[in-house]
């Protein structure tokens, strides 16, 4: 491979205010005083809750100005100072979770400022809730085929997703409420600016490799099914899902020879439990360069630049040496698929042979294990049966599709089949791995490769996801959906009340819905428990629903094209 492709995404103009509204009916209270010397006074506002409380905040309103109020049970918020008749208060970090029917007062103490007795009305407000619960419906697509599961809303909700996701300033038309403004300091070595991208999964950190990943993929689904998109209502949406990322992967390129990688410590995020706004600036930014190689997540990056030309076609083309060994801490296993996912989007998008050969050069024939952001081989021979028109790469689709079939796999034991027909590869993230390799399906399907069985197959792992299992893995869709994604946002009541590990151990459901999130998945023996606690089944991230709205996205195409399968052949496994 002899070059990069880097290229601006197109730039929005957009204002960045943050509103953050809370719903729900609060309960107010007379403050119950008891008269100190010198005017001051001590206390309290008692109330008998009607709900779950995730995290609270009282505002206190007085009869006269009053200073120096003391917090007993609360931190103040807003930063008031001298006299003031308003005065707000939070939950601590250690005192914002109880049940319904709990008995909460909340002490605190204060002065007069010019004499008198001090009255007050508190308003408790519950921060366990956010405006964002009626989401209008995703539009109905005339003329197609008849829909098991409703498509064009999972398409809505998976971006949605992805936009929970967001770091950095966020958009005046931001449509997550819970989510605000975070990680706008951060910045590479010489103070670069790296704000923006998505966060990698339930924590805080941005992995630029399945960032790349999960953008190229989410592209390829776009170009692919650009018409299901457009008739869902959501190619505006999905334009700027994915112009989110690229922006960013264009800041992380600093210099011809540099590219940052990573901004966050893994092992130092995963010691916090906290929201994206309410951590801590000490994020340091990990890059690759002449002396610190990563060819892998550089070709990755190329390939999401590429695909993310073909998307706007505005784009502006700069060659770049790549590096050759890898070196960062998140890496794949083997860089040489990357060296061939690279080069065949990069052929792709400039048709110059010379890329072609290259991916040619290190090309790996045989069945694929999967198709994730760590091997893109089952991706890889779908791109070069498209340059070869099908001299390369048909023969490894299909041995890939027959090692995915029920019985021996060729890679040892029969592949493993759950009794509700999941294709069960790992359990970390199953539904990851079957979903990704149904998009494989629907895109040689597509291209003529026993159009009917692949089509089939595909359908009936995304079905299983839906809700085929008795249950949906999809955040907020479907029945029984999950509410105790592993998600540090999604788990943090709404600001100003604080977040940390009392959250993560919140019995209950999640303050807010990550709708459209795909859940890591099932054991193999359909066996699955709604806990974020169990982040190997609850964990939530970008590259977990990349495959699978672009499979979504090929059913709805099918549906649309009356080619959908029968949904009643599912469950014969």
């Amino acid at each position: 491979m002899k070059s990069l492709l880097f290229a601006a995404a197109v730039v929005a103009v957009v204002l960045w205010p943050e509103s953050l509204a809370v719903e729900g009916a609060n309960l107010t209270a007379q403050m119950q005083a008891d008269a100190g010397s010198g005017g001051g006074f001590r206390g309290q506002f008692c109330y008998t809750l009607d709900d779950v409380y995730i995290g609270w905040e009282i505002v206190m309103e007085f009869n006269t100005d009053v200073r120096g109020i003391q917090a007993v049970d609360g931190v103040l918020v807003g930063g008031t100072s001298g006299c003031s008749r308003r005065w707000v208060m939070a939950n601590k970090p250690y005192s914002g979770i109880h049940q319904s029917g709990f008995h909460l007062c909340i002490r605190m103490s204060g002065s007069v400022c010019g004499g008198g007795t001090a009255h007050a009305t508190g308003t408790l407000i519950n921060l366990s809730h956010d405006t964002m619960q009626n989401i209008p419906p995703a539009p109905t697509v005339a003329g197609a085929q008849s829909m098991k599961y409703n498509y064009p809303e999972v398409l809505q909700k998976s971006i949605l997703f992805y936009e929970a996701q967001r770091s950095g300033k966020l958009p005046h038309n931001n449509r997550i409420p819970w989510r605000g403004d975070s990680a706008v300091h951060d910045h590479g070595a010489n103070g670069e600016d790296l704000t923006g991208g998505w966060y990698d999964a339930g924590d805080n950190v941005k992995f630029n490799f399945p960032m790349a990943f999960s953008t190229t993929l989410l592209c390829w689904g776009l170009l692919e099914y650009k018409e299901a998109y457009s008739k869902a209502g959501q190619l505006d949406h999905m334009y700027d899902c994915i112009r989110w990322p690229l922006e960013y992967l264009v800041k992380c390129h600093t210099k011809p020879n540099e590219l940052y990688v990573q901004v966050g410590n893994g092992q130092q995020d995963h010691t916090q439990w906290t929201s994206p706004e309410l951590m801590d600036d000490n994020r340091p930014a990990y890059k690759v360069d002449a002396s610190h190689p990563g060819s892998d997540v550089a070709d990755e990056t190329a390939a999401a630049m590429a695909c993310g030309y073909l998307a706007f076609k505005e784009k502006v083309f700069q060659r770049r040496p790549i590096f050759t060994r890898k070196s960062i801490h998140y890496e794949s296993n083997n860089y040489t698929d990357e060296l061939v996912w690279g080069g065949l989007w990069l052929h792709k998008a400039t048709g110059e042979n010379s890329y072609l050969q290259d991916a040619q050069a290190s090309y790996e024939k045989g069945p694929a294990w999967g198709f994730s952001w760590d091997e893109k081989l089952a991706g890889n021979m779908v791109l070069m049966c498209d340059a070869t028109h099908g001299a390369l790469g048909k023969d490894d689709v299909v041995a890939t599709m027959v090692a995915w079939s029920p019985g021996p796999d060729g890679f040892g034991p029969p592949f493993t089949y759950t009794p509700k027909c999941l294709a069960w590869r790992l359990q970390w993230g199953a539904l990851r791995y079957s979903a990704n390799t149904a998009f494989v399906a629907l895109l040689a399907a597509k291209r003529g490769l026993n159009k009917s069985e692949y089509n089939q197959w595909a359908m009936c792992q995304i079905h299983y996801a839906l809700g085929d299992a008795g249950r949906s893995f999809v955040c907020g869709f479907g029945k029984n959906p999950p509410t105790q994604p592993h998600h540090r946002g999604a788990s943090c009541p709404v600001r100003p009340a604080p977040c940390n590990w009392e959250a993560q151990q919140n019995p209950g459901p999640n303050p807010h819905v990550l709708y459209g999130a795909l859940v890591g998945g099932p054991g193999n023996h359909d066996d699955y428990t709604d806990s974020r606690m169990d982040f190997t089944h609850n964990e939530v991230a970008c590259d977990y629903n990349a495959g699978f709205q672009g499979a979504v996205a090929g059913l709805l195409q099918l549906a649309i094209d009356h080619e959908l399968p029968d949904p009643t052949s599912c469950g014969h496994c």
